[in-house]
């Protein structure tokens, strides 16, 4: 293994992924809980979510940062559908929206069985247009990042929204289900399981679906295990490599579950998101910063 301050090298080919002489920038400071990121390339725009303090940001490389959004309903995931409308995972509403080209919300999920859902945390769109998100407890278990509350489901599930508003549970035995991603061909889905880092026995690992039909999932083998803190919020690139958040940084895995790399960063990684008119530019949310890095690899192409 090969390291330095920045670079934790565990195979030789994580060395081709790497500009070495590219240089972690921090873009923005100041937040409580930076979360959610996504890269608006028709706006040239990076959103993302400071949980605690309520609110969205958002910067671009000309502009630098601002606030996009206040009274967020502490916030948390972001992603775009395919008509380039933001979708957001609600912690305090525990709900999942989407904003509406006149900046109107609309509710797309906040209920599953006659129970209000335990607080959203991230989600991706399909191709068909369906919406995945997770609902783990992080949200309601205390009143720093949502309000403190009973949870009204039996578990934490991962759940499907069809484009008729139908929401279906997809996956029922997750200790607290966190980031997901497609595969860049949607046949895998990659879901985090971010228990307690404090606790062996809870799961943090990355588990690993395959997607039969674009509706339903099969298998759910471990993917990968995480090494520091737990998995968090993960991304794919156009090779099917998945980079996945940590205490310590950004863990990269190759397509088989083998872990490449690791790309340090001073502060606990939330998640992060490919950007840049290439796709090649890596934008990181940690615990109060947002960081930037380009790398020698292109983010597999979301909405």
């Amino acid at each position: 293994m090969f390291s330095d301050t920045l670079y934790e090298v565990h195979d030789r080919r994580f060395r081709d992924l790497l500009v070495l002489n590219a240089e972690l920038e921090e873009i923005h400071s100041g937040c409580m809980w930076a979360e959610g990121p996504v890269w608006c390339g028709d706006w040239g725009q990076l959103l993302w979510s400071d949980i605690p303090n309520q609110r969205i940001l958002r910067w671009s490389p000309d502009t630098g940062s601002g606030v996009f959004r206040t009274g967020s309903n502490f916030a948390n995931g972001n992603t775009r559908d395919r008509q380039g409308r933001i979708l957001t995972c609600e912690h305090g509403t525990r709900r999942v929206t989407r904003t509406e080209p006149d900046g109107s919300i609309t509710v797309l999920a906040d209920q599953y069985n006659g129970g209000r859902l335990n607080s959203p945390n991230d989600l991706v769109v399909h191709s068909d247009g369906a919406v995945w998100f997770t609902d783990p407890t992080y949200g309601i278990i205390s009143d720093y990042e949502g309000y403190k509350s009973a949870s009204e489901q039996d578990r934490q599930r991962v759940y499907r929204i069809a484009q008729d508003g139908t929401i279906e549970a997809m996956v029922e035995d997750f200790a607290q289900p966190n980031g997901l991603a497609f595969s860049p061909n949607e046949s895998r889905l990659y879901i985090a399981d971010s228990g307690a880092s404090h606790d062996e026995s809870v799961p943090r690992h990355v588990r690993v679906f395959d997607v039969v039909d674009g509706r339903r999932l099969s298998g759910g083998r471990v993917f990968a295990q995480i090494d520091k803190g737990v998995p968090d919020g993960l991304r794919v690139d156009t090779d099917g490599r998945v980079w996945c958040s940590a205490a310590d940084g950004v863990h990269c895995f190759d397509s088989d579950g083998t872990l490449l790399g690791k790309i340090r960063i001073p502060q606990t990684v939330a998640n992060l998101t490919f950007g840049g008119p290439r796709r090649n530019r890596l934008f990181i949310t940690a615990t109060r910063s947002v960081y930037a890095l380009y790398v020698n690899v292109n983010g597999a192409a979301r909405p």
